[in-house]
């Protein structure tokens, strides 16, 4: 007998099964891939930045953005730190409250929850692909193949915890998606989310050559801004400051760059003038930026002329484009870049107390295929633990 079928042997679904087993309950874990915690283990370049101290509702986006509240007021950042410390991992602060184990093993943090199934005798399987879930009076019939051979089982409850659709590569399909659909619960439409954007055009050969320079901007459109580096790639933009707007971003629009967010290129531009006013643009722009980046502005800005000799109109435009370059992306790199999914089955459809689905009793949707996306950066974790902590309280 075992109280739930869990699909999804991730992030979420592995905090559920523990925490249910805390609580003396049997699940049975059914997992597509070869091993689980696939995205845990890839998360931070190896590194698994598992959750973030700064962590709030404000930074997660969802149709309902008060929809996340109950689940992080029961699962706290506080909770997962003392969780994975309990169990050998102590975290270390990166950048903007990134939290890394020590060890800088993603395979350490997988290992924390493999060890506690096996204690609990959580039945984990690998290699398990689900065909059909069907409602058979109180019951759900789960059928999954596993190494050419179908199965069945019977189960009250089902937890569906089998992320979203990136990356496809290992095996991230729109599952969630059509359970929730063939049982009546709407879906918000999906989109790849902290995912590099491409440029096209014109200008497309400009950000190719410049491929690799890294420069810390604040990068902006109507709804949000982030001040992080972005990175030049043969593409178009990637890194943190582009990832992060990315979420915030829709096709058509255009992202404003400010490539010096805390200082005013006009203040330094008239300190030059006042103490060497032969001293060219570029040598001012090259004090700033990497040497081939402030070359390739020749493009743009007359950075041969010295600063004593730009007229008014040069430094108007100086100053647009250094604080306000305006850039229109051509559209994303997909869901195999992507780090996570926008949209998922419909916060207005569970129980934000629960997760469980208000039109169907016994199923419960946590993680990446819910309509709760969080920002880069340990974010999307602390909802994948905190999800999880909450179906199994549910159980």
């Amino acid at each position: 007998m075992i109280d739930a079928v869990i699909i999804g042997g991730g992030a979420c679904g592995l905090m559920c099964a523990v925490q249910a087993g805390f609580l003396g309950k049997k699940v049975l874990v059914l997992e597509k891939n070869e091993k689980p915690g696939a995205k845990i283990l890839i998360s931070g370049g190896g590194r698994c930045n598992y959750t973030n101290l700064y962590s709030s509702p404000s930074n997660f986006i969802s149709q309902n953005e008060h929809f996340p509240k109950s689940a992080f007021s029961q699962w706290t950042v506080e909770d997962t730190i003392s969780f994975f410390e309990t169990y050998g991992i102590v975290g270390q602060e990166k950048t903007l409250g990134q939290l890394f184990p020590v060890s800088n093993k993603a395979t350490d943090v997988v290992e924390v929850f493999t060890m506690l199934c096996d204690d609990f005798g959580q039945d984990l399987k690998c290699n398990c692909e689900v065909k059909t879930i069907e409602k058979l009076n109180e019951d759900f019939l789960i059928s999954y193949e596993q190494h050419g051979r179908l199965h069945t089982v019977k189960s009250k409850k089902v937890v569906v915890a089998s992320g979203g659709l990136p990356v496809q590569k290992m095996g991230a399909t729109d599952f969630g998606l059509k359970v929730a659909r063939q049982f009546g619960l709407k879906v918000i439409e999906t989109a790849p989310a902290l995912v590099p954007l491409s440029v096209t055009g014109k200008d497309a050969e400009w950000f190719a050559n410049l491929s690799g320079n890294s420069i810390f901007c604040r990068v902006s459109n109507k709804r949000i801004s982030f001040e992080e580096n972005i990175l030049f790639t043969h593409w178009g933009l990637s890194g943190p400051a582009i990832l992060q707007i990315s979420s915030y971003w829709r096709p058509g629009e255009s992202i404003s760059v400010d490539m010096l967010p805390n200082q005013s290129i006009m203040d330094l531009i008239e300190n030059e003038r006042q103490q060497n006013g032969k001293k060219t643009l570029l040598s001012v722009l090259s004090q700033l930026y990497s040497r081939k980046f402030a070359e390739a502005l020749d493009k743009y800005l007359p950075v041969q002329k010295n600063v004593a000799s730009l007229t008014r109109a040069e430094l108007e435009q100086v100053q647009r484009f250094i604080h306000d370059f305006e850039v229109k992306p051509a559209g994303d790199k997909g869901y195999d870049r992507a780090e996570v999914m926008r949209g998922g089955v419909a916060t207005d459809e569970l129980s934000s107390k629960t997760l469980e689905a208000k039109k169907m009793p016994g199923l419960f949707f946590g993680g990446e295929c819910v309509d709760v996306t969080g920002w880069l950066g340990g974010y999307n974790f602390q909802w994948a633990w905190a999800s999880g902590f909450v179906i199994a309280q549910n159980l």
